[in-house]
């Protein structure tokens, strides 16, 4: 587990499944991490909202660990930073842009005084360690993504972390094919790839033909307008200013996110021209046809500002004839959420319009031909695909040897792969997980609270109390339910269990614990005859 004169990777995060990415690479004894994300919950966790990567491996480790280093300011690689970052130790290396991002988030949890964040300029070689590194500017949907050129005795990397091919992008100005062409040149052993989209058949498309899009929708509508897209995407801002410009409408942006976004691209030089925005207040006085909204939302988070809209919890209201324009793709995993919120908008009357029906989004990662290209560009000898669920990982793998890549390894998180020297090879196993954000708490994943949570979730509870005096029970057992399916014969039903905890405590076991238990599946099998459920049932003994 400590590398010699070998280069080692493990992914322990982002591989084999979408989001919280978390990439180690070893070398002469030493560890680096690239990017340190999250993701974001679903049903199967009930009251969290946010996961995180369980960094034990590197934690017994951190003697050896030498940096971290960022490749760009989205969530699934910078968001559990904020949360992770004090207790590693080490410093934090990113460009400007995302830097900001990082900052913003350190300050909020008030320990932005205690991690070090260098800014490095892209293009730019620095050293962490044993390691060389250099951004590489990428197009993505966020300023300044950038992919990495490590540089070892041994070999090098090119970990392209999230990117597409854009000759127009709006934002920013990326590698050109010559620039990484000579990348190529100057030869490169290893390529760690972005998958997202390997099973896509057409290129992402350019940014900048987004506009077209939404001006030709926004200026079909009829009512206000709200556009709902990733905070983060600075170059759909950017396009959503210039739309709202176009067509004679005032710019709304609501979400805290979104402002952040804002200002940090602003500080960095980036949305010069973006123009004045109006708020809520003002938004709901102007006349209907001469408001444009961004918002938060479109992947159906409960909180994000798209939702309290459709349930009519936020200040800005949509009634019959206004328009959503969903310019984001749905991620997988988020289409019941988001046909949830869609159906709010529906019932209401609300028009919404999607990629499906007008060209209001494109997607910030490679599709076949940019995969194509960039294997023309690098010239690996070895290609590890990483940055996608084992289906998206697979299919990279294949069209990679079929576009003559020598090497093609799949790995997954927690698999220790030596890189170089030789053929690239699995060689062990690192502890991996998941870890929950639980209020303030940071919990694991499948720890007692969170099946104790799910238990409850899926039973309910049963509460028993019984006072006990001498070893004899004083008065009667007192039981409350909770989300136990008896409704209107819940009255008749804690009757039954009341019987049952009584009797069990007359001819019930002396030792307190025996009792306890007794007690529990006498009561626990009164619920099972009425409900067919076997809920939670926590028994009290009071002492008199």
């Amino acid at each position: 587990m400590t590398p010699k004169n070998e280069l080692l990777f493990c992914a322990l995060g982002g591989s084999g499944e979408i989001g919280m990415n978390v990439n180690l690479y070893g070398y002469n004894g030493k560890w680096v991490m690239v990017d340190c994300g999250i993701t974001f919950a679903d049903p199967q966790y009930p009251g969290v909202d946010i996961i995180l990567p369980d960094l034990a491996f590197i934690e017994e480790r951190l003697d050896d660990l030498v940096g971290i280093v960022l490749t760009h300011g989205h969530e699934d690689h910078i968001g559990a930073l904020p949360y992770l970052a004090e207790d590693l130790g080490v410093p934090l290396y990113a460009t400007q842009f995302t830097a900001g991002l990082i900052r913003g988030k350190l300050e909020e949890e008030g320990i932005a005084n205690r991690v070090k964040v260098r800014v490095i300029e892209q293009d730019k070689r620095f050293e962490v360690g044993p390691f060389g590194f250099r951004f590489v500017p990428m197009a993505h949907s966020i300023p300044e993504s950038s992919a990495l050129l490590i540089d070892t005795p041994l070999g090098k990397v090119f970990h392209t972390g999230d990117w597409k091919l854009d000759a127009n992008p709006v934002i920013g100005k990326p590698a050109t094919p010559d620039e990484l062409m000579a990348i190529g040149d100057a030869g490169v052993d290893i390529l760690v790839c972005d998958s997202t989209n390997a099973m896509t058949m057409e290129a992402s498309g350019s940014e900048s033909s987004v506009r077209r899009g939404l001006a030709e929708t926004v200026a079909k509508a009829r009512g206000r307008v709200m556009v709902t897209s990733f905070a983060s995407n600075a170059a759909r801002l950017s396009t959503l200013g210039e739309v709202a410009r176009e067509t004679g409408r005032k710019l709304c942006v609501t979400g805290r996110s979104l402002d952040r976004i804002l200002k940090v691209a602003r500080a960095c030089g980036y949305l010069k021209d973006f123009p004045e925005t109006i708020d809520p207040d003002t938004a709901m006085r102007l006349p209907r046809d001469r408001v444009l909204i961004v918002a938060t939302g479109g992947q159906g988070e409960e909180r994000a500002a798209l939702a309290r809209v459709a349930n009519g919890s936020h200040t800005i209201s949509l009634d019959s004839g206004d328009t959503v324009i969903f310019s984001a793709r749905q991620i997988p995993g988020n289409e019941v959420a988001i046909g949830r919120i869609q159906n709010l908008l529906a019932g209401r009357g609300i028009e919404m319009v999607t990629e499906r029906q007008a060209h209001v989004h494109v997607s910030g990662h490679p599709a076949r031909p940019e995969l194509a290209q960039m294997y023309k560009f690098i010239r690996p000898q070895v290609l590890i695909p990483v940055h996608g669920e084992m289906r998206h990982m697979m299919e990279h793998a294949k069209f990679g040897l079929s576009e003559g890549v020598p090497q093609v390894l799949v790995q997954s998180d927690g698999d220790i792969v030596r890189l170089l020297p030789g053929a690239a090879k699995k060689v062990g196993k690192a502890q991996v997980g998941r870890l929950v954000l639980d209020g303030d708490v940071i919990l694991p994943a499948e720890g007692t609270t969170i099946n104790e949570r799910r238990r409850l979730s899926l039973h309910g509870l049963i509460s028993v109390a019984v006072a006990v005096k001498d070893g004899r029970m004083v008065g009667r057992p007192q039981v409350r339910v909770q989300g136990v399916p008896v409704e209107e014969d819940r009255d008749a039903f804690i009757a039954d269990a009341v019987d049952a905890a009584a009797d069990t405590m007359r001819g019930g076991a002396r030792d307190q614990d025996k009792l306890r238990e007794q007690i529990r599946l006498s009561v626990r099998r009164v619920a099972t005859r009425w409900t067919g459920k076997k809920p939670i049932v926590d028994v009290l003994l009071i002492a008199g």
